[in-house]
């Protein structure tokens, strides 16, 4: 066990290779309880990487991820999962031939999980109810971000990690996504990976910011906002 400071997750200083290639070479995370994180840095900077080294996807092969201080770095990642962490991943990744309510139904982790989170899930993505019977293919874009997100709702996950959730969005269904994502926060600690700056202020408390592999900075996104020179250094934007 290592000693967290109220945090629920915590990365320290993990490298990561893919195949013949070097990922991450130092990141470092914190994600307090009952926050919202977001990892920023420009396309290519190792910030998926970082989620999948979290949930055991591309374990890494030094430094440590612990949840409440107990280590689960090299963990398959369905044990990882089953700790209480859910996965949102890049592109949406819905089984597209399988109805609304059967890729919730897959999600189940124990018998019954959908039917004691249907009303949490509804209330957050209405259109999902009215959808049920539908397959994920014929959601529009927006709509099958929501059945990603809802899916890891399924169980009853204490940390999610989202991997782009404005991607390839309408502003109109952006606004969409930061407000669910702010009444699950409610419930559920967030770690999310997102390029669009404006929306990842609105959301999060902290920030880390990854740059070629590794952590450059982290603290407050308050303090972030307010930092013209960090965010043009890092982000290429002011």
């Amino acid at each position: 066990m290592i000693e967290t400071r109220g945090n629920v997750l915590e990365v320290r200083d993990i490298q990561t290779d893919i195949g013949q290639f070097h990922i991450l070479d130092g990141v470092s995370v914190e994600v307090p309880a009952g926050s919202i994180t977001v990892l920023l840095g420009r396309n290519g900077a190792g910030k998926t990487t970082t989620l999948k080294s979290i949930i055991g996807l591309t374990p890494p092969r030094h430094g440590v991820v612990a949840l409440h201080g107990r280590e689960i770095q090299g963990e398959p990642a369905y044990r990882i999962a089953a700790r209480g962490i859910g996965y949102v991943p890049e592109h949406r990744a819905i089984f597209r031939a399988l109805s609304v309510e059967e890729n919730l139904r897959i999600a189940e982790r124990k018998p019954g999980d959908l039917s004691r989170r249907a009303d949490f899930i509804y209330d957050l993505f209405p259109d999902l109810k009215r959808l049920i019977k539908l397959p994920g293919g014929n959601l529009s874009g927006g709509q099958q971000q929501m059945l990603a997100v809802a899916r890891a709702l399924v169980p009853e996950n204490e940390l999610l990690l989202i991997d782009e959730p404005s991607e390839g969005l309408a502003p109109v269904i952006i606004e969409q996504m930061i407000e669910a994502i702010r009444q699950l926060s409610v419930h559920t600690t967030v770690l999310l990976v997102e390029q669009n700056f404006i929306m990842a202020s609105q959301l999060a408390d902290r920030y880390t910011i990854i740059e070629t592999g590794r952590s450059v900075s982290s603290g407050l996104m308050a303090d972030l906002v307010k930092d013209e020179a960090t965010i043009k250094r890092y982000l290429g934007a002011a």
